[in-house]
């Protein structure tokens, strides 16, 4: 429980506890007598009391009004403007990501009602043309609203507006002419409004452009870039670049549109491995006239601050900044609008699992960067990783959020990894919140590889997620599946957070490489975490699956890296069941204000029909599934996620349920059946009184669609 947090109660009860706020406020006094006849103490993330006016007092019938209108300023001071507008603006709801909106038409005691009012493909028929083209069967892509309009990146790649009560295409964005895609969907789009005209407009990277359109009409605006459309690929490394990928949301901040980059990592051997690959570099672009105005090199070119941390090889002529690439932003990025700051999660540079080629603690690697968005300069850094050789990138962008520790208020960002951290920092001047030790950790074996003696380890919040596997890890649901988990177990090697990944061995007595825990899809995913402004509390969805981490030599004809990963595996348990014990999905609640995990629940049914887990009496395992999660007033909306994608548990993943949880105690209080399973993040927004629910939805026999749930009218 979270004792003086939650508004649960009507105004007239005796004491009803409050959330924080920027604001004291003092009592209200009667005119006549002078006595306090009702109080609103609204401190800043401390419990507050709202006491009800006394109603034996003449003034009461008429204060009561003045007493919501003082509630209602404490609980909205922390919410952003267009969350209390009832619209949703960014992917993250706002710049500062929190996933979060204060309505409360839907709560926990009809959210049981919520029925579909509309379902629209991913490909509307409009967005068609007369075309015969599919939909995919899973779409990542996660709405806007704005003034009555939701905002999409279709199926195509391309944009389109739809009206929000309905579904109905507005307009949309065609494909060039004998063009049958444009570009893989992406997972969002960009608003941005002119705070002296008004005009709004429609900010997205389609294909390798990225391009700006008229919120009212679709229309490309000429002088954005060349023609209305700038080429992301112009001028963009020192290396080729044969395709610009980045399948993530714009921000726009300062008029600023600040966009990543998502060069293909190798993983694998069956894909041409090179040393050379093009970086994932951050831009700022203009956002009237499309004129890039910076670049932040995630690998630190020559004289740049963190190029001395990357060292020449045993066998290389050069320094290893000079070849390495990716060290993407292939998430999306926050923003402090008040501080002009942009905060960056940043991923594993080349090769995800062999470093040998790139000697040295690899800045800005694996880290959260701070810059300020007007020059693109560094502010801060922290780097959660030294010498990546886990794929353990940051997944999603940072949560912004104003806590109170010990008696201090902090302007923090959190940032969730695949590895089951939670990293809280001062936003403004990086200093951890809590303590972050470096711990020694194991180094490996793998000839040639550079390993770093020690990694970091935050002190608060404890991990979300189980770390490393032992044999008391193991499945146990009987004897006879623990018995089989441990044969298989001891085909592998395995260890602690940070073992090194192990090459796959030969003969009968070789292992078949590492299983690592978490691991490549986490923990957190690119769902990331939502956070309650209010209250100082995050919402994590983690995933429990395991990874084979087999290296072994590259022999593809036109690698020139040492080692890559064999293939992207899961674990496989016994008889078809996962290898550790559940839950396999979890949603997980952390008190920033304290550091501590206040509950956490299986999201999800998991396994349990599973013939051999049939007869048992199990509590809901967890589906592992990679969602996101949507916070209101009251409640925590997390779907079960869809039964494809990249890579996928032995049991499968995903559910067609929309789950809804209590934000004080996780209790499940409701749930909603889907036509498929939810695969982007959620949204709510209020139009025309009404709150909508909307989200993307998929599965593998059917075309991507997006869903609108609300109550009967």
């Amino acid at each position: 429980m979270w004792p003086g947090v939650y508004l649960d109660t009507e105004l007239g009860s005796a004491d009803v506890s409050s959330v924080g706020s920027r604001y004291r406020l003092g009592a209200l006094a009667d005119s006549t007598s002078g006595h306090p006849i009702a109080a609103v103490n609204c401190q800043r993330y401390g419990p507050s009391e709202i006491h009800a006016p006394d109603p034996e007092s003449s003034n009461a019938p008429m204060l009561f009004p003045l007493l919501v209108s003082l509630v209602a300023l404490c609980v909205s001071s922390d919410v952003p403007v267009a969350a209390q507008s009832g619209e949703w603006r960014s992917y993250g709801a706002d710049v500062a990501s929190t996933k979060y909106s204060p309505l409360d038409q839907i709560d926990s005691g009809n959210v049981g009602d919520l029925k579909v009012v509309w379902r629209q493909s991913t490909i509307p028929e409009a967005v068609r043309q007369g075309r015969v083209v599919r939909a995919p069967s899973v779409v990542q892509n996660t709405p806007l609203m704005a003034d009555g309009r939701l905002y999409v990146s279709t199926g195509l790649g391309t944009v389109a507006a739809l009206d929000a009560g309905t579904g109905e295409v507005v307009w949309f964005d065609p494909l060039p002419a004998g063009s049958e895609r444009r570009g893989g969907a992406s997972r969002g789009v960009a608003f941005w409004k002119d705070p002296v005209t008004d005009e709004a407009r429609i900010i997205a990277v389609v294909g390798s452009t990225l391009v700006a359109l008229d919120a009212r009409t679709g229309r490309r605006y000429d002088e954005f870039g060349d023609g209305g459309e700038v080429d992301l690929t112009e001028g963009y490394d020192i290396r080729s670049v044969s395709e610009f990928r980045w399948r993530s949301a714009p921000v726009v901040v300062d008029d600023i549109v600040v966009i990543g980059s998502a060069m293909t990592d190798i993983v694998n051997e069956t894909m041409p491995a090179r040393k050379e690959m093009p970086p994932g570099d951050v831009r700022g672009f203009d956002v009237r006239t499309g004129e890039q105005l910076w670049i932040f090199h995630t690998v630190p070119q020559e004289g740049e601050f963190g190029n001395e941390t990357w060292l020449t090889g045993t066998n290389e002529d050069r320094a290893s900044w000079e070849y390495t690439g990716n060290t993407n932003m292939w998430a999306w990025a926050s923003a402090d609008e008040e501080l002009g700051y942009v905060y960056l999660p940043l991923s594993t540079p080349t090769n995800d699992y062999y470093g040998g080629h790139r000697p040295g603690d690899n800045l800005f690697a694996e880290s959260l960067v701070c810059l300020d968005v007007r020059t693109g300069e560094r502010v801060w850094h922290f780097q959660a990783v030294h010498h990546g050789v886990w794929d353990y990138d940051f997944p999603a962008a940072p949560n912004l959020i104003d806590i109170s520790v010990d008696g201090r208020e902090i302007r923090a960002v959190a940032i969730v990894s695949k590895q089951g951290f939670t990293y809280v920092f001062d936003r403004v001047t990086g200093e951890p919140v809590w303590p972050i030790e470096e711990r020694p950790v194991a180094s490996g074996n793998v000839p040639g590889e550079w390993y770093a003696a020690t990694q970091p380890f935050p002190t608060k919040p404890p991990p979300y997620e189980k770390q490393g596997v032992t044999v008391d890890d193991l499945i146990n649901f009987t004897p006879e599946l623990r018995q089989e988990a441990e044969q298989i177990l001891a085909r592998y090697v395995s260890g602690p957070l940070f073992t090194p990944p192990s090459i796959i061995g030969e003969g009968p007595q070789g292992t078949k490489g590492l299983v690592q825990a978490p691991g490549l899809v986490g923990g957190a995913d690119w769902t990331g975490a939502g956070v309650d402004p209010e209250a100082g509390m995050l919402f994590v969805s983690t995933v429990r699956t395991p990874a084979v981490v087999g290296l072994t030599r590259s022999q593809h004809p036109r690698s020139n890296v040492d080692y890559v990963m064999e293939s992207l595996d899961i674990a496989e348990g016994p008889q078809g069941l996962p290898l550790l014990k559940p839950p396999y999905g979890s949603l997980v609640a952390i008190d920033l204000n304290v550091g501590e995990i206040r509950w956490r629940v299986p999201n999800g049914d998991g396994p349990r029909d599973h013939p051999v887990l049939r007869s048992l009496v199990l509590p809901p395992l967890g589906q592992a599934g990679r969602v996101s999660p949507l916070i209101t007033q009251t409640l925590v909306f997390l779907g079960e996620g869809v039964d494809r994608g990249m890579v996928v548990s032995p049991v499968g993943v995903g559910g067609k349920r929309l789950n809804a949880y209590h934000k004080r105690t996780g209790a499940l209080v409701g749930h909603v059946n889907l036509p498929g399973g939810v695969s982007g993040a959620p949204i709510t927004y209020l139009f025309e009184g009404r709150q909508f629910l909307v989200m993307p939805i998929g599965w593998s026999d059917m075309e991507s669609e997006w869903v609108a749930l609300a109550l009967s009218e």
